[in-house]
């Protein structure tokens, strides 16, 4: 959907304002604040009158473009160099000044509950709240809105980064912006649009989804669901009323009670299909930005399979209505969770993980923060969002930046047999491999013809791993770290962990 089709609605609904319809009025992105990117042409837009001029003037350029028939209009000023502060002024029939912007490094953060995790619930967060004092870091955070159309604004601000406006601030998005800022010495903007427990699907656009085979018929799904919601609508208040009776007995004998029946999804649900782009993604576009970093796929964990079709679309999705090319999107693959499995068995987290890391192998600027080491058993969303902030950056510093430094841990990249061995080369080998804490390598599991894997006996020789177990003579596949929550202590010596895998990819 073009820009314009954005802001025809907004437009409608105020031409019928006779006193407000000629001032020119820019989008919440746009404002007091804000991190401009540098190195870029900066999209400027907004409504006023039909065919009013409008003028935008910063850093000594000048442009200026008539409101169209919509009332949208928009410039493309001039790339600028990092630094200011800066004042921006739109002038028409009224005028706007814009007061202590910034120029430097634009990100949107992403995803669901742990991008959407707040500072003031990370580790050590009383102490990282008091530091947190950096002018030259803005923070806006994007409010929850769901809609069924595209809308072409959103409420938020931008705020100085201090610790009295970061307590409630993405956690994993502010350690990213910390890092970029502290080493490459430029002013950081960040924008914090996330929603907890939605699926990739909310975030992606109904053009996108309906334009895939996989995906064609997600919409339309939940357009029939919400043609039959008064009769899903009515079973759920009967089943409350019977919830009600039982749990009431329950507790009156002493037990714990059932089960409590769940509302049925209605129109404004995060979860459906495309509502989140719509409502907390499209009011950003055209803002220009350096890149994007995404935590989610929890929702999506039990579909692994699908996930390898649509977090590469929702990408191409972004990027596109963005119009920048293929700007950076950098991802963090799912930490371990649940209890420790006693035997090696399949996994729907490792599965999606594995979709996390094939989509950087497909897609092209993308990059993986591996995570593995820092979740929690009993606790889906591990409280340490610093090291999740610091291999964002290390993604980001080396390959969009430049910066001598790895992006990740050890990468599988083949399996040779040798008889009864199973040896394995990397990739990002990081001054080379080693098993953190010392001792034997765990994790490992090997197969032979019958696929039924067993623990494995694994040792690094070299830049290898040789992978053996005693009760199979021929290996034809080895897993590691595949299981909800791995035990695993495969590094580098850059103090990154391999990226969790299997040599069985079907």
């Amino acid at each position: 959907m073009s820009r314009s089709a954005l802001f025809r609605s907004f437009a409608l609904a105020t031409c019928f304002l006779p006193r407000l319809a000629a001032e020119v009025k820019l989008p919440a992105i746009l404002g007091d604040n804000a991190v401009l990117q540098a190195d870029a042409p900066l999209p400027i837009w907004g409504t006023a009158a039909v065919g009013e001029e409008v003028t935008v003037t910063v850093a000594g350029q000048s442009q200026s473009t008539k409101a169209g028939a919509d009332g949208h209009w928009q410039v493309k000023l001039a790339a600028l160099k990092s630094g200011g502060p800066l004042e921006l002024t739109v002038a028409g029939t009224n005028t706007i000044v814009l007061k202590n912007l910034l120029v430097g490094e634009v990100w949107v953060g992403s995803g669901q509950s742990n991008m959407e995790f707040a500072l003031k619930n990370a580790n050590d967060s009383a102490k990282e709240i008091a530091a947190a004092d950096f002018p030259k870091i803005r923070l806006f955070t994007v409010t929850k809105k769901t809609s069924a159309e595209p809308l072409a604004d959103c409420t938020g601000k931008w705020v100085e980064c201090t610790p009295t406006n970061v307590p409630g601030f993405s956690a994993v998005a502010y350690f990213f912006g910390r890092e970029l800022h502290q080493k490459l010495g430029v002013p950081v903007g960040l924008i914090h649009s996330s929603w907890g427990g939605t699926p990739a699907e909310a975030w992606t656009s109904r053009a996108a989804l309906a334009g895939n085979d996989e995906f064609k018929d997600a919409a339309a799904t939940w357009d029939k669901r919400l043609a039959d919601l008064p009769k899903a609508q009515a079973k759920f208040e009967q089943e409350l009323v019977a919830w009600k009776t039982a749990a009431a007995e329950a507790k009156a004998a002493g037990k714990p009670e059932p089960k409590k029946p769940r509302a049925p999804d209605g129109a404004n649900s995060p979860n459906r299909p495309s509502s989140l782009y719509n409502g907390m993604l499209a009011p950003l576009i055209p803002y220009a930005i350096r890149g994007a970093i995404w935590y989610q796929g929890e929702a999506n964990a039990g579909q692994p399979l699908k996930y390898r079709t649509l977090l590469p679309l929702m990408i191409g999705d972004w990027r596109q209505a963005w119009g920048e090319g293929d700007f950076p999107f950098y991802i963090v693959q799912l930490a371990n969770y649940m209890a420790r499995r006693p035997e090696p068995v399949d996994s729907s987290w490792a599965a999606l993980r594995e979709a996390q890391w094939l989509t950087t192998t497909k897609v092209k600027n993308t990059g993986l923060a591996t995570i593995i080491d820092v979740g929690m058993a009993d606790n889906i969303h591990p409280t340490d969002k610093q090291t999740v902030g610091h291999r964002l950056a290390l993604n980001a510093l080396a390959l969009t930046y430049g910066k001598d430094n790895e992006s990740s841990g050890p990468v599988f990249a083949a399996m040779k047999v040798d008889g009864a061995k199973a040896v394995l080369s990397f990739t990002h080998l990081g001054g080379g491999l080693v098993a953190k804490g010392g001792g034997a390598l765990t994790g490992f599991a090997i197969a032979g013809a019958d696929k039924h894997f067993v623990w494995a006996t694994a040792t690094i020789v070299g830049d290898t791993v040789v992978v053996t177990s005693d009760t199979v003579a021929t290996p034809t596949a080895v897993r590691y770290a595949w299981a909800d929550n791995p035990e695993c202590h495969l590094y580098s010596k850059a103090e990154l962990p391999a990226v969790p895998f299997r040599t069985d990819v079907p």
